[in-house]
């Protein structure tokens, strides 16, 4: 079974950054790994994924530039480093997993979701 543990949200005022982690216990190490969010009133989204093989990532187009997806394989975590932030980035962000995260975006495992506004 595997468990995602997300944390580092907070409030960031617009042009600051914020650095997500998320903590994986299980076998994650073959699983591509990812970040989507939901922001109040919205579908959740794909945000960044990261291959578990050779480390490839992908983000989506209104993250590209200010986000960078990272992971350590050896001690289970990936984390999301947020420059720029703006407004439209507050959302609740969460972590995921496995499943067709890479291909579809359809993970199949989700973290519990951790709080990011950014306000001035």
């Amino acid at each position: 079974q595997v468990q995602l543990v997300g944390s580092g949200g907070g409030l960031v005022q617009p042009g600051g950054s914020l650095r997500l982690s998320c903590a994986a216990s299980g076998r994650t190490s073959m699983y591509d790994m990812g970040w989507f969010r939901q922001a109040p009133g919205k579908e959740r989204e794909f945000v960044a994924a990261i291959r578990w093989d050779d480390g490839s990532t992908r983000y989506a187009d209104s993250v590209k530039g200010r986000f960078t997806i990272s992971r350590d394989n050896a001690k289970n975590t990936v984390t999301l480093q947020m420059n720029s932030l703006k407004p439209e980035d507050t959302a609740v962000y969460y972590c995921a997993a496995g499943g067709n995260l890479w291909s579809v975006a359809l993970p199949r495992y989700w973290g519990q979701g951790t709080q990011v506004t950014v306000s001035s």
